[in-house]
């Protein structure tokens, strides 16, 4: 409850603050940026470096819960020039039209459509708490948790230091405050594309901030104030759309006729004379986010 002599003094200010909210609201109409994101911030070669800490399982998601959530998306531009950008229910473990489709063309056995669906197959992101060690670019960051998405090659570098590919190698937990290790985040601009190659996780070490560890009590503090990570996979969420509402967008990016009720778009027996007069679809630029999938769409088509 707000003390109404505070109430009675903030007053003064309160057209300001008003007027404020307005003009972000307005700003956020056209696109919505979820500031509980952190992204390193990239100079105008594309590149960009800062210091972060993976953080444990949010205190909110319970004892079972993991310190990543993976979610798969579909990021493509259709023949028209529209775009499909949506999570997969494949994420939720639930049928999914655009991958359902991809596997009839993949099925087709054609190169053609199989160039197709490489283009609008499912990219994998994931999602984790993270500590602000030293951001550069940002330095108000430092010290503060946010959310962090990231894709496989990040990913990679987190497993192998929990299952290193060879036995003589330590393993540790990347996402322990007391014996995990901080991550240097190296990001360059490589043929066009963001990439991580050269981020790394340094020597093992209890969560450090401004050169003193940090006491155990400050580190509850931390756990504690944590985002959810579960809301990315909830299926009863806002994370995911129906998949007759997928379907019926999956219709009009691709350019399929939508009469005659909810049915996956289907690819016909055709030559591929005729297949070829679609265009290939333009993926979104998230190279860094792609996992390479075509063992998935063999194996949907092996299933059809």
């Amino acid at each position: 409850m707000v003390d109404f002599s505070a109430l009675k003094k903030r007053s003064k200010g309160s057209l300001d603050r008003l007027n404020a909210e307005v003009e972000k609201m307005k700003a956020g109409s056209t696109s919505f940026v979820d500031e509980r994101v952190w992204k390193p911030t990239v100079d105008s070669s594309g590149n960009a470096s800062a210091t972060i800490r993976f953080l444990p399982e949010a205190a909110v998601d319970g004892d079972d819960a993991l310190p990543f959530v993976r979610v798969w998306s579909h990021g493509f531009q259709g023949p028209g020039g529209s775009w499909y950008i949506e999570n997969s229910l494949t994420t939720i473990g639930k049928q999914d039209p655009a991958s359902e489709y991809n596997s009839k063309l993949w099925n087709t056995g054609l190169e053609s459509d199989k160039d197709i669906a490489r283009a609008q197959k499912r990219r994998l992101s994931h999602y984790s708490n993270i500590l602000v060690v030293d951001d550069p670019a940002n330095p108000e960051n430092n010290g503060k948790v946010f959310l962090f998405r990231y894709g496989v090659k990040i990913f990679d570098k987190i497993t192998e230091k929990s299952h290193p590919e060879f036995e003589e190698d330590e393993s540790f937990d990347p996402f322990n405050p007391w014996e995990g290790a901080d991550f240097k985040l190296r990001q360059r601009k490589y043929q066009g594309y963001p990439n991580f190659d050269k981020s790394f996780f340094t020597e093992q070490k209890k969560i450090n901030l401004d050169g003193k560890e940090l006491t155990d009590k400050q580190i509850e503090e931390i756990w504690k104030s944590q985002y959810s990570l579960n809301e990315f996979v909830d299926p009863d969420g806002d994370n995911f759309k129906s998949y007759d509402e997928l379907l019926a967008k999956l219709n009009r990016v691709v350019g399929f006729d939508t009469q005659g009720g909810a049915k996956p778009p289907v690819v016909e027996e055709q030559s591929e004379a005729t297949v070829t007069e679609l265009p290939t679809p333009t993926p979104a630029p998230t190279a860094e986010e792609v996992d390479d999938d075509d063992a998935y769409f063999a194996k949907l088509a092996a299933a059809d």
